[in-house]
């Protein structure tokens, strides 16, 4: 088997957590230490995070979504297919570098999302992004870590925590929604979503669409 190729790191803004960029052949891969991140052959689940979140509020016809964590693109791409011309996605990026690559090295594998005029680039931390702004989003996607355990960076914890939820809430449209990506399901979590005021669907999706493991994705919306 050809072996991985670095191709560039990153260190985490505000953290020691290093990203690294690898190419084997077609096939890319990010890791933090001997996590991965993302893979570009495995991205159906990330997909399914915008589709299945945007097509609740795809019939407004200036629906603005916010989409926390850039990752290769793909939850990107996916939103603005669901979407109409006057939309506006917001994308939060911790890490420039990632935004870089996307641009760049990345660019082609989610059919080049960056260069949409509807698309919006924060370079910065989604949570104070979701904290600035009241009943701005119509959809807000998050997929910013392995789940909500900030097991990649225990900053993420917040954005899970009771007050991050209470935040998002209050960051959505009346009948917005909020979706969450994890590798795996998590009971303690559901019910901080209805503790926090949400109606709550949880629904397992393919990696790679029709097989692989399943994800986890949450779809909540306000009571």
């Amino acid at each position: 088997m050809r072996p991985w190729e670095l191709l560039a790191t990153a260190t985490v803004p505000g953290d020691s957590t290093e990203l690294r960029l690898l190419r084997r052949g077609e096939e890319f891969s990010i890791k933090a230490g001997h996590c991965e991140l993302m893979n570009s052959r495995v991205h159906g689940s990330e997909d399914a995070l915008a589709e299945l979140g945007c097509r609740r509020i795809a019939h407004r016809p200036a629906a603005c979504v916010l989409v926390g964590g850039l990752g290769m693109g793909y939850t990107l791409a996916a939103a603005l297919q669901q979407l109409g011309p006057a939309a506006e996605v917001v994308v939060a990026e911790l890490v420039p570098a990632v935004v870089a690559w996307n641009r760049d090295l990345l660019a082609e594998l989610a059919g080049a999302p960056l260069s949409d005029a509807r698309v919006t680039i924060h370079e910065g931390d989604v949570a104070r992004l979701i904290r600035s702004r009241a009943h701005a989003y119509d959809a807000i996607l998050l997929d910013v870590d392995n789940g909500p355990e900030g097991l990649t960076r225990k900053e993420n914890d917040g954005l899970y925590s009771s007050a991050g939820l209470a935040a998002a809430r209050q960051a959505l449209t009346p009948g917005g929604v909020l979706g969450v990506w994890s590798i795996s399901p998590d009971q303690r979590f559901s019910k901080k979503l209805q503790q926090a005021g949400f109606e709550v669907q949880e629904v397992r999706v393919r990696a790679r669409r029709r097989r692989g493991g399943r994800h986890m994705i949450w779809l909540a919306t306000p009571r």
